[in-house]
């Protein structure tokens, strides 16, 4: 304990600098981990840690022995045990949106996406499908791409490659169609694909209250930088889910407000590139 508070004592500015980076880059990762089960692998993790350093400090020397070995393994028990948050955090860090994007950004919490000009996503006949199926009842998950466009889950539907349209969207999602089933995928002012299958959120903290829809929505804004539409079958309420936010009984305003700041470039960025 003396040594410890002798090192606390003495630290210089550089070796704050040190801790500050440390304790950042541990709350991302607790961040990423937080309502998933490697948060208790982690928690067990720096439990053996602790212990390890006691038995040290107590020269405990068969204990110490022991643990250091553990601890020895514990890289390659980290990459195989993280490996879903490890190739999630290096997407986030791959996507050139983190790093041209100089307003918004969150090193691996979020992704930051390429905006797209107002000619590229047609916006109204997406708004006025939402609200037919809400009135309706019907159910519907359409997923807006940026960056990633998701070409993997493209192919585990049926190809459309149509332009948007607001009939077209309601015919597929109509409880007779053979498409109803799994999410349709919009890529710029297309739709590129229906009956798409997503993968679904493995987060605990999600409500078991919520549907397949809805947890698929979670899953792929979780992996992705798209932008997810969930119309309930049961109630008709629209939502909406981002980074793996859902936001619940939005109005069709409020959704085009949402998918407009969420895609069209803004006036300042207009004047930036020019």
């Amino acid at each position: 304990m003396e040594t410890i508070s002798e090192w606390f004592l003495n630290l210089d500015f550089i070796q704050i600098i040190d801790l500050a980076i440390v304790a950042f880059l541990a709350y991302q990762f607790y961040k990423i981990i937080k309502g998933t089960s490697a948060l208790n692998v982690v928690l067990s993790i720096i439990g053996i840690y602790i212990f390890w350093k006691i038995a040290q400090q107590f020269e405990l020397s068969i204990t110490t022995e022991l643990l250091d070995r553990v601890i020895s393994m514990g890289l390659l028990a980290l990459v195989i045990v993280f490996q879903p948050e490890l190739r999630r955090a290096l997407f986030m860090l791959s996507t050139p949106g983190a790093i041209q994007n100089r307003r918004k950004w969150l090193i691996f919490g979020r992704l930051n996406t390429r905006r797209i000009t107002r000619r590229e996503l047609s916006i109204t006949p997406i708004i006025q499908a939402c609200m037919h199926m809400s009135q309706e009842k019907t159910g519907a998950l359409i997923i807006l791409t940026q960056l990633n466009r998701l070409p993997s889950t493209v192919a585990t539907g049926e190809k459309v490659d149509a332009l948007i349209s607001s009939a077209l969207i309601e015919n597929i999602f109509f409880k007779n169609s053979p498409l109803h089933d799994g999410a349709l995928i919009i890529e710029r002012n297309k739709i590129l694909a229906a009956r798409c299958i997503l993968p679904v959120t493995a987060n605990k903290n999600v409500s078991a209250a919520l549907g397949l829809r809805h947890r698929s929505a979670i899953g792929v804004t979780e992996q992705s930088d798209a932008l997810a539409i969930v119309v309930s079958e049961e109630t008709g309420s629209i939502s909406y889910c981002l980074f793996g936010n859902v936001t619940y009984n939005v109005s069709p305003t409020q959704l085009r407000a949402k998918i407009e700041e969420f895609f069209y470039e803004h006036k300042e960025d207009e004047k930036e590139q020019n």
